[in-house]
């Protein structure tokens, strides 16, 4: 692991010291390569569920996260190149974007590989600083703003956190604060502790996660950021929300009734988390806005997943892994969009379909595999899910579920219509017509259409040793 922070790191500088952008690439290619190399390293070395300088730990779960993150990271890198170039950013803000990128990147990585409850809480602040400077890429008002925003509250939340990982300690023996010693030893806690402690970690890890209450700074953050950088926020630094907020679910697990008390502290953070996305799908008239209030219905699905528990908490982590290729493709087809138009405004640009009939068919088909029609991997999550509500008997949460989710594909299906058919107001530029990345941002698609079809024994192993609770 040591070798991994040090190789990964000074790749993620050296642009700073290159004089061209061409340098850069390379560089972010070979950053690629490195990350690749280090999940093919912990196979080769037998190095799966190994203890690595005393806070990190290659578990299935930090494995299957990485090499998502990986793959998003690759397909990222490729469009922001081309993003950036139809932006006209200077050598200097070019290169800064991929160093920043980059060091995002081992940000997240560590937090998928923490082993320790306040390790996990320093990477996640990491993240904070490295996502700010690329939301403030642009270095406009709004930007500032959305950066600003940002900071203070990911800050206030993991303050948040931080208190409620200083209740938890109260259980921990010798100062062990690692996952599996914290395990043995929560059952004995104070059940007053354990419950604030609970609600104040997912109250402030949420902000990464970007459910409810603190998901408004993850929505400010796609707006602001760089289309392909949002892609990146949207998945691969949510999913490092959901890892810390998965690894303290699984914690409780053993805190007896607490953690049934924690179940329905999810429920309720998800239905919220639903509820607020299907509200606000209807009024933004921005299509990154859109898609972000997007992510916090998916997230809140989710924590209503992880609240059921039993089928439902397979769904869940099946639900995120899935969400991860179809948001990030959606997010790519958003950027290619905005060099044709002048702007993300739902109410001006349309007529997609007749300008650029590859990326209109991808953003298409992506809304109708976001709104979980077969074969959407979706459509599996939520039957699983729903027919986990049933099974406990929750009517209430399936009706108010169902409602909310009729809500939510309205809203995004005709503003996929408007788009493609609706008459444009836009600027046109047709000259930044590019249907190759369109076919790129489609292969991610294509994957997890192909997970709805056939889920591969290697992820459904995957994912039942993430879920046992044992």
């Amino acid at each position: 692991m040591l070798i991994y922070l040090l190789v990964s790191l000074l790749l993620a500088v050296l642009p700073l010291v290159l004089r061209s952008e061409r340098a850069s690439n390379i560089v972010s290619a070979l950053f690629v390569v490195a990350q690749a190399a280090s999940i093919a390293l912990v196979f080769v070395l037998n190095k799966v569920d190994c203890v690595m300088l005393s806070v990190f730990r290659a578990d299935t779960m930090a494995i299957l996260f990485h090499i998502l993150m990986t793959a998003v990271l690759g397909f990222t890198l490729l469009h922001s190149a081309s993003y950036l170039k139809a932006e006209n950013v200077t050598t200097r803000s070019y290169k800064v974007y991929y160093t920043l990128l980059m060091l995002l990147a081992v940000a997240i990585t560590c937090v998928y590989y923490s082993d320790n409850v306040a390790m996990t809480w320093v990477f996640l602040e990491a993240t904070t600083i490295c996502s700010a400077g690329l939301i403030y890429h642009r270095e406009w008002e709004q930007s500032l703003e959305a950066t600003w925003k940002y900071i203070f509250v990911c800050s206030t939340g993991i303050a948040m956190a931080y208190l409620g990982i200083l209740l938890l300690s109260t259980v921990a023996e010798h100062g062990s604060l690692d996952y599996a010693s914290l395990k043995e030893v929560i059952a004995n806690g104070n059940p007053l502790y354990l419950k604030v402690a609970f609600l104040l970690i997912v109250v402030g890890y949420s902000c990464k996660m970007e459910i409810f209450p603190l998901y408004t700074v993850g929505v400010d953050a796609n707006y602001a950021a760089p289309a392909p950088a949002s892609a990146y926020i949207s998945t691969a630094l949510v999913n490092a929300g959901f890892v810390s907020i998965m690894r303290i679910y699984t914690l409780y697990a053993s805190a007896g009734e607490v953690f049934a008390w924690a179940r329905h502290v999810l429920i309720l953070i998800g239905i919220l988390s639903l509820a607020v996305g299907a509200m606000f799908l209807r009024r933004t008239n921005n299509y990154k806005r859109f898609m972000s209030y997007s992510t916090v219905e998916n997230m809140g699905i989710v924590a209503i997943g992880m609240g059921i528990g039993g089928v439902a908490l397979w769904a869940a982590v099946f639900h995120v892994v899935c969400h991860t290729l179809i948001k990030s493709s959606m997010f790519y087809q958003i950027g290619i969009m905005r060099h044709i138009y002048d702007s993300y405004s739902i109410n001006r640009i349309g007529n997609y379909l007749s300008i650029n009939k590859v990326g209109a068919i991808g953003f298409i088909v992506g809304t109708l595999v976001l709104l979980a029609f077969p074969p959407s991997p979706f459509f599996v999550s939520e039957i699983m899910i729903f027919s986990e509500i049933v099974s406990v008997g929750s009517w209430w949460l399936l009706v108010a579920m169902l409602i909310l989710m009729c809500v939510v594909i309205y809203n995004i299906w005709s503003r996929s219509l408007r788009l493609s058919y609706h008459s444009n107001q836009d600027t046109l530029h047709l000259s930044e017509v590019n249907r190759r990345l369109s076919y790129s941002a489609a292969v991610l698609l294509i994957v997890a259409i192909i997970i709805g079809l056939w889920q591969p024994e290697v992820l459904k192993n995957a994912i039942d040793t993430i879920v046992n609770l044992g």
